[in-house]
């Protein structure tokens, strides 16, 4: 008689198809995309602060530089192992993210690439972030794709 609730914590996928639905594919992290987009924030942090630090006439433009640095790097193996459980599900019928997000294709606007992410809008302007994609134009067709599959069943 008593409802099953099920927790979650907010990097948790919790994905429970409805009636017809079927996982198309499931979207994770790609661990080398992960490390080079922190690299690359890390060069532009750099260069910067480096930049800032010579514009106001400090003597620490190298040590500045250099904290950027580091503290991308630290910032980048804190965030690593949450980074890392985020999944997404497409389906036939809409794409399921963490924490309970999640994005019908009929609701669904555009999917574009953002840098190695993949941003997604929805008509009402709801914007959600797939982060950390490994050859995100591949799978931006394929959600488009899905999307238009579906468009045609639903008779749209």
């Amino acid at each position: 008689m008593g409802e099953e609730i099920r927790e979650s914590s907010l990097g948790d996928t919790v994905f429970v198809p409805e009636p017809g639905e079927k996982i198309l594919r499931e979207i994770r992290s790609d661990k080398a995309t992960y490390w080079r987009d922190h690299g690359v924030m890390a060069v532009l942090g750099m260069g910067v602060v480096g930049m800032v630090l010579s514009l106001i006439g400090s003597d620490h433009v190298a040590i500045g530089s250099l904290g950027a640095v580091l503290a991308l790097a630290v910032r980048g193996l804190w965030l690593y192992s949450e980074q890392m459980k985020f999944r997404w599900v497409l389906s036939n019928m809409r794409l399921v993210g963490p924490g309970g997000r999640q994005v019908y294709l009929l609701e669904l606007d555009r999917a574009r690439r953002l840098f190695g992410d993949i941003q997604l809008i929805t008509k009402s302007g709801d914007k959600h972030l797939i982060k950390h994609i490994r050859q995100s134009d591949g799978l931006v067709a394929e959600i488009e794709a899905a999307r238009e599959k579906r468009t045609k069943r639903k008779g749209g």
